[in-house]
């Protein structure tokens, strides 16, 4: 067998996790947070994204837990309706159509539990060294002790470590898009009924929406500046700086404020997308934002992740001979297959980037289903 180590359990690295494990590698996962990762914001599964939670027989199970939001109002500072949208939303565009929009959490949380019974997780615990000989990859944890793997697949995220370890600093590879988010969870105090409420002011934004069946909400805050650099680690920075920028600006800000300082699932961070010329190097490889992150402002993040991970655990089987995996003909496959459709997703977010163009929704359509998946 085939020993992998994935590093991130979110979307990219469970679903990769997964689908190694059924094509027959022995598979340990390592996450950094305790547990699963609580929160983030609701995310749609697109396309073909669909069929591999299809095939993953997941499908329906991420139906029942959709969001089911009806639609999304616009306030000013005060609270007092300006426009009501019934067909499309800010956080998953049009309502009549066959994505599903669910809770990141919620998402990960049913890709784990169809991986765990088959795959080794540690949580708590990081990668801090990455030595690969040619043979294996020798990993030295934070806290486990060193161990060996044939393979190491990076998928933890925008701020990858195993990127960082094997092909250099995030500045090499980060494009950054100037806008600043925070999503975090909050009662839902505005009553809200399967809907969203959104405010824009002269440089930030806020919104509410209802989840999980109106029993909570989330909340969305954020502002524009490209100029601005704040640690993705220094949590109470982030919150000082939004404490600065959001007080004054009206609507429900100062609530949200409040709720913010006790959220336990606080995030944030600047939007930006991973550019690479190549995902592997030796026997690493990455996946998901670790090597390509679209961005939450592609509206693609999420089906990309689920897409890449699939591809690439399914390029690694085909490229299996007599129980030996050739991973070099396996990962040159996985970019010869996947990097043209990632660029033309990281394209769709000049649609969300002030002064752009206006994506139609038949040309966001066609690239959203510009790929037809290999029956690995």
């Amino acid at each position: 067998m085939t020993d992998v180590l994935v590093s991130g359990a979110s979307v990219a690295g469970t679903t990769v996790a997964y689908w190694l494990a059924r094509h027959g590698c022995s598979v340990t996962v390592v996450e950094r947070h305790p547990g699963l990762r609580p929160g983030g914001q609701a995310i749609d599964v697109r396309g073909p994204a669909l069929t591999v939670l299809e095939r993953m027989q997941l499908r329906a199970a991420a139906d029942h837990v959709r969001t089911r939001i009806r639609g999304a109002s616009v306030v000013d500072a005060d609270g007092n309706e300006l426009s009501q949208d019934t067909e499309s939303t800010p956080t998953g565009g049009l309502i009549a159509n066959p994505d599903i929009e669910l809770l990141r959490d919620d998402l990960v949380e049913l890709l784990y539990d169809s991986t765990k019974l088959n795959v080794e997780f540690l949580f708590d615990d990081s990668i801090v060294a990455l030595e690969d000989d040619g043979t294996s990859v020798a990993v030295t944890f934070q806290h486990t002790d060193p161990r060996r793997f044939d393979l190491v697949i990076g998928a933890d995220g925008l701020h990858s470590t195993v990127r960082r370890l094997v092909f250099g600093p995030e500045e090499q590879f980060i494009d950054r898009l100037g806008t600043f988010a925070a999503i975090f969870t909050v009662p839902n105090f505005l009553d809200l009924d399967y809907w969203q409420t959104w405010h824009y002011g002269d440089s930030t934004m806020a919104g509410v929406y209802s989840a999980r069946n109106n029993k909570e909400a989330r909340a969305m805050i954020g502002f524009m500046d490209p100029d601005l650099r704040i640690d993705y680690r220094d949590a109470e920075a982030q919150l000082v700086e939004l404490e600065k920028r959001m007080a004054d600006d009206g609507w429900v800000r100062p609530q949200l404020l409040e709720y913010m300082r006790t959220a336990p699932d606080f995030y944030f961070d600047e939007m930006s997308q991973i550019k690479m010329d190549r995902w592997s190097r030796g026997r690493v490889a990455l996946v998901g934002d670790a090597a390509y992150c679209c961005s939450p402002l592609s509206g693609q993040g999420t089906s990309v992740a689920l897409l890449g991970a699939y591809v690439l655990a399914g390029e690694l089987k085909a490229a299996t001979r007599d129980g030996e995996v050739d991973y070099e003909l396996g990962f040159a496959n996985y970019h010869k297959e996947f990097s043209d459709y990632v660029k033309r997703n990281q394209w769709l977010v000049v649609d969300n980037i002030p002064g752009g163009a206006p994506i139609p929704q038949d040309v966001f359509d066609r690239i959203v289903n510009s790929i037809t998946l290999k029956d690995y």
